[in-house]
């Protein structure tokens, strides 16, 4: 399966993931202070590939 990021620091980057159904995840980019929560928002039936988008950010603990 594909993951599309829509919005947020991962914008316009495709995660692979296993065959399983994705429920979204906490994603961080090197260096940065915060963590994205994105979820899945839309699923193409045909494909399989998942458009994911940006629902909240929380700073990252030390």
């Amino acid at each position: 399966m594909i993951v599309h990021f829509v919005g947020g620091p991962l914008a316009g980057l495709k995660l692979a993931t296993t065959e399983d159904p994705w429920a979204g995840s906490w994603f961080s980019t090197e260096g940065a202070a915060e963590w994205t929560l994105y979820v899945p928002v839309h699923r193409d039936p045909v494909t399989g590939e998942v458009m994911a988008e940006e629902r909240t950010t929380a700073p990252r603990s030390r």
